[in-house]
């Protein structure tokens, strides 16, 4: 885990699954990942399986947020609009997942997941909050602001 004193922070590129190191504090549309060459932004939410989210789960000390969602969730469709503003708003700073519960039922167990949509915000290697039930316009990029200011 990158500590307070280290300089740099590990991604997991989104595309090819490589860790890459980067200064902390740099855009994120700055990076580009070491192996694809892929930006290390996402400003639209990328959609990841159950071993992605591991492999964030394990390596990434950098701020993420992952919307557990499902396809028949009218809720999570409601959301999909603003979580896609979210993501080209905070592209320089937050990535921004999507995680399909049906084809990852595995990985959405052991989140703990109970009712979709449920938002999971990670920073510095560990979760940092969580929130049930949709989140949309500025009640969204609120909870994505307090999550990562008590990261």
């Amino acid at each position: 885990m990158t500590t307070s004193l280290d300089p740099s922070t590990t991604l997991v590129c989104h595309q090819c699954g490589t860790l890459n190191r980067a200064p902390r504090g740099r855009p994120l549309s700055a990076g580009k990942c070491g192996r694809c060459a892929a930006s290390l932004a996402t400003p639209h939410p990328v959609e990841i399986d159950g071993a992605r989210l591991a492999r964030l789960q394990a390596h990434d000390t950098g701020a993420f947020i992952v919307d557990v969602w499902a396809p028949w969730c009218g809720p999570c469709k409601m959301m999909a609009p603003a979580y896609d503003q979210a993501a080209s708003a905070f592209a320089d700073r937050v990535r921004l997942f999507k995680l399909n519960s049906d084809d990852n039922q595995p990985a959405a167990a052991s989140l703990g997941i109970r009712g979709v949509p449920t938002l999971i915000a990670y920073h510095d290697g560990r979760q940092a909050a969580h929130q049930s039930g949709a989140q949309t316009g500025p009640g969204l990029t609120r909870w994505i602001e307090a999550a990562l200011s008590t990261a």
